[in-house]
């Protein structure tokens, strides 16, 4: 107590300024408009401003979940309209026959947590596999274009088959009112950049033309989108390749989708019926 009564006397005169100066700020901004506003104003910006950095800060840290939580929306949406893609309705009756679900493909979420792209084959691995109902030849994609095949599981795990590998071979074709299509190979030379061969040389090729995955396959569904075409090789030779940039930055790849396509067995066991 002593050192309070102390503090006050030594300090008194600074003390007692200091409370001269507030009661005459108070009454300058309580009677002057001008003064009161430019004080609120100010106080109000330096606010705004921490309350501005805290919630960027907030927003920078919440990415990933929100990253996430956006990645599995959209692997949602895929599914939904996948189900209800060919409901068919009846002309005459104009009548939904709900029973008419032909859903073709299953999409699954998942992460890619090892990425190689600058060998000669290169290979991914996800965080997804037999338990997650992933098997082998199932097409990897994300919202820019197409990732690569599944190519060996176990059961929690997926290796995937870059299309940045020697070994890729993906149909492609000429997006528009075109059939054209090719194979999708890589030189292993650049890593944004891969080759269409053997497009048929009455093919229209221009500098700029989007390709997409041509669906002759039953691994990728049609029109998955790939790149454009960067470079055309001069000559009609019988190869006809063109270069073809990416849409993907195949060296920064983050959440990609597993497709399951639902009619593969189907086919493949029509096809490799040779019985007449």
């Amino acid at each position: 107590m002593q050192q309070i009564v102390y503090f006050f006397q030594k300090f008194k005169y600074f003390l007692f300024f200091i409370l001269l100066e507030f009661i005459a700020l108070s009454f300058t901004f309580n009677n002057l408009n001008f003064h009161k506003s430019k004080f609120v104003n100010s106080a109000n910006n330096i606010t705004g401003g921490v309350f501005n950095t805290i919630a960027n800060s907030s927003e920078y840290l919440n990415l990933k979940s929100e990253n996430l939580l956006l990645s599995e929306e959209n692997t949602q949406l895929k599914n939904l309209i996948e189900k209800n893609i060919s409901v068919r309705f009846d002309i005459d009756s104009t009548v939904i026959d709900s029973s008419l679900y032909h859903q073709k493909y299953i999409y699954t979420q998942a992460k890619i947590i090892n990425n190689n792209y600058s060998k000669v084959f290169n290979f991914l691995t996800i965080d997804k596999g037999e338990n997650q109902n992933i098997t082998k030849e199932m097409a990897v994609i994300n919202s820019l274009g197409i990732i690569g095949i599944t190519e060996n599981t176990s059961s929690n795990y997926t290796r995937v088959q870059s299309i940045l590998n020697k070994n890729s071979r993906i149909n492609a074709r000429i997006k528009g009112n075109t059939s054209y299509f090719g194979t999708l190979k890589w030189d292993s030379k650049d890593y944004n950049t891969v080759q269409l061969h053997d497009i048929p040389r009455q093919a229209p090729l221009k500098i700029g033309d989007t390709i997409e995955t041509g669906g002759k396959s039953t691994i990728f569904p049609e029109g998955i989108p790939i790149g454009t075409i960067s470079k055309i090789n001069s000559g009609n030779t019988a190869d006809n390749k063109v270069d073809v940039k990416l849409f993907n930055d195949m060296s920064n790849l983050g959440y990609v989708k597993v497709i399951k396509n639902l009619h593969k067995e189907e086919i493949l066991s029509l096809e490799n019926n040779r019985n007449e």
